[in-house]
């Protein structure tokens, strides 16, 4: 494994349409809302986070072929090499996500390409220069993108690369069933997942339980407390807790993406886990006092 390699984040192209209304929806009729669109996509959200942090990162995804050029050149704008696969059919991922009053989110998801992606597109050539993968939940949840990425895994773990994987979406791991998305991720390095999928897939609904229950399932278990900050644990329980600063929430598109990436970036560069933990918070924390899932 390279001393001065990279990250190779796999995961989904999506543009964000973000919506703010100004109350609640009025079913049938009108009602006027603040709307953005802005580049997103877990996995790009990760990518971009960690370039724009100074942690070399290769990005794997698949896309409208039309919209190719203009994401490489995005991308390379925050330090992500692109490895972007042009899909001839499939347009590229559209999500609609809905911001309500206090800052949270639910989304209306069209993967589009991001649901053909294959082994054929995994870049495995570049595992030679690779200190660790990250993998978004959400190339979990069909068929076709969770062949490529196990796949892919398994290449990085027999080369003794860490693999880390976001749960991405509470509603998705209930959907697949938790016991089958712990099966398809049994042996990952870490795992990295916010309070609800936390709950979802632990069948607890305590930290200390959570850690527990997780921890045999991967190396490391990091949960991510929103307000309350983040820990981090493993099989024997909670090993380490920190707290969040008090930020006025605006949004938090990308949160959980801008605090995997710090953790990460953190991490590569020798900091301690207590150290991680911050950077992760500090960074999530930021995210959420501004639209959108990305760095501007």
């Amino acid at each position: 494994m390279s001393e001065t390699g990279r990250v190779i984040v796999i995961g989904d192209v999506m543009t964000d349409v973000i919506v703010i209304p100004e109350g609640p929806l009025v079913r049938g009729s009108d009602r006027r809302a603040q709307i953005t669109q802005r580049p997103g996509g877990s996995g790009a959200n990760q990518a971009v986070w960690l370039g724009a942090m100074g942690t070399p990162v290769s990005f794997v995804a698949r896309v409208g072929a039309s919209d190719k050029p203009h994401l490489e050149a995005y991308l390379r704008g925050f330090h992500v090499d692109p490895v972007l696969i042009a899909d001839p059919a499939k347009p590229s991922g559209i999500l609609v996500i809905i911001v309500d009053p206090d800052g949270e989110r639910s989304f209306l998801t069209d993967r589009g390409a991001n649901l053909l992606l294959s082994l054929s597109d995994m870049p495995v050539w570049l595992l030679e220069e690779t200190r660790c993968v990250l993998v978004s939940g959400y190339s979990l949840f069909a068929e076709q993108p969770r062949g490529a990425v196990q796949w892919m895994a398994g290449e990085a773990r027999e080369r003794g690369i860490p693999v880390f994987v976001d749960a991405a979406s509470v509603g998705f791991v209930n959907e697949v069933g938790p016991s089958q998305f712990l099966e398809w991720t049994r042996g990952f390095s870490t795992l990295f997942a916010n309070e609800d999928e936390a709950v979802a897939l632990s069948g607890r609904g305590d930290l200390e339980g959570q850690m527990r229950a997780l921890g045999p399932n991967y190396g490391r278990v990091v949960i991510k407390l929103g307000a309350a900050g983040a820990a981090v644990g493993d099989a024997s329980g909670v090993k380490l807790r920190v707290p969040a600063p008090k930020v006025n929430v605006v949004d938090t598109t990308g949160a959980g993406d801008a605090f995997a990436a710090a953790f990460i970036s953190a991490e590569l560069a020798g900091a301690d886990i207590e150290a991680c933990l911050k950077r992760g918070v500090e960074a999530g924390s930021a995210a959420v006092t501004k639209i959108g899932g990305q760095p501007e």
